[in-house]
């Protein structure tokens, strides 16, 4: 009889984290690694933001427990920002506030699955949603997206995969990995789909604030309020704010979810750190100067890694449209001779990568899009070019 349980041994290893540990432990041992795997933002903290953490140090009762759905003000503060960036008004009681948007997802999908129930999940997709839903025992019902779709799924796509098992589609715009946004009239239309058909919706709104070009975010139960008592919003101060390493992310749910959702965690996590939530409340209540910032920068980089991934020979690239991340198709690569070597998948070419010029990617199979390649853009801008120079020069440019 086996030691470990089968729920968690099937659990695969979240695969950007491991290409992230990997490329900074070849760094520690003096090799010249460029990452291009991590979703983290390059910059620290801001200041005043850090400072509110100080501050909440010397404050006893951030000494104590507190309650398990978050503090009272950032519940508050987060139910205003979204009526204030999304237009989507909610009560304070709605909001449940997490150890990170992952187990925002967790705990969300915790409240409504039940064995077998089925997930649809439109691929590419982040490579936590897979283990969340198998982890809650529901079943995840991959929708391929590609280059020629723009990535995204159409609601022919998503009536064809329904079956009277189907309890919630996973929806994410802008996404992780491909970068591609819905229009408001595509999220629409998903909703009032979902609606019809009492599917639960979760959709993942952690990069809302990281949006180029002209097509707006827009929350689906706002442009969807038929969709209202059956969204899940997760979002965070992680990507928004740099505070990846904080831990503080959030669902917003109809009332009896919100409430399942906090016995779940009153149970699992209890409150999450008093000290991370007064800092997100800190950053919350903020201005967008420094976030604002964040973004010229990561504009800048996408348009620059679009342009070189674009020239390399065998890529087929979409320039990014949200988030900060390529996610080009490298099916004209595989079988091609790169230094003497040819990969023939996309976790082969990956690892050619690693090895011979020294830039760290995250292959396609992760995302559960063999043939693709995932870059990062939230790295310094003499790091995607010298990285993206050592590829071009690989492919003979």
């Amino acid at each position: 009889m086996g030691n470990i349980s089968r729920r968690v041994a099937a659990i695969e290893e979240s695969a950007t984290l491991a290409i992230t540990a990997k490329a900074k432990a070849l760094r520690a041992a003096g090799e010249p690694v460029i990452g291009f795997g991590a979703g983290e933002p390059d910059f620290p903290t801001p200041d005043y933001i850090v400072e509110a953490a100080v501050a909440a140090c010397h404050m006893t009762a951030a000494h104590k427990y507190s309650p398990a759905a978050g503090l009272p003000d950032l519940r508050a503060k987060i139910a205003e920002v979204a009526a204030r960036d999304a237009g989507y008004v909610v009560a304070p009681g709605q909001v449940v506030v997490t150890s990170g948007g992952k187990y925002a997802i967790y705990a969300a999908l915790m409240a409504i699955l039940d064995p077998g129930d089925e997930v649809l999940m439109p691929a590419p997709y982040w490579v936590t949603y897979p283990e969340a839903i198998a982890l809650s025992e529901g079943t995840m019902v991959p929708i391929a997206t590609d280059v020629a779709s723009g990535f995204r799924v159409s609601v022919d796509q998503l009536e064809a995969a329904r079956t009277d098992r189907t309890k919630a589609l996973i929806f994410v715009s802008p996404s992780n990995p491909t970068g591609a946004i819905y229009t408001p009239d595509q999220i629409a239309e998903i909703g009032g789909w979902a609606a019809e058909h009492d599917i639960w919706v979760l959709t993942d709104e952690i990069y809302q604030y990281l949006i180029y070009g002209d097509t707006p975010f827009v929350s689906m139960p706002v442009v969807a309020p038929e969709m209202a008592d059956r969204c899940l919003v997760v979002n965070g101060v992680s990507k928004t704010y740099a505070m990846t390493g904080w831990r503080v992310g959030w669902l917003i749910a109809p009332p009896e979810v919100a409430t399942a959702a906090t016995r779940f965690l009153s149970h699992t996590t209890s409150n999450v750190d008093n000290i991370a939530q007064h800092a997100a409340l800190a950053a919350l209540s903020g201005g967008m100067e420094t976030v604002e910032e964040m973004w010229g920068a990561f504009d800048r980089r996408r348009k620059v890694m679009h342009r070189m991934l674009s020239e390399v020979p065998g890529m087929e690239v979409i320039e990014p449209q949200g988030a900060f991340y390529a996610f080009p198709s490298v099916a004209g690569m595989l079988g091609t001779p790169l230094a003497g070597r040819t990969a023939s998948t996309s976790m082969d070419l990956a690892a050619l990568l690693l090895e011979e010029i020294k830039i760290a990617v995250v292959p396609g199979e992760a995302f559960g899009a063999p043939g693709y390649l995932r870059f990062s853009f939230a790295l310094g801008d003499d790091d995607i070019i010298e990285g993206l120079g050592r590829l071009q020069g690989l492919a003979g440019l």
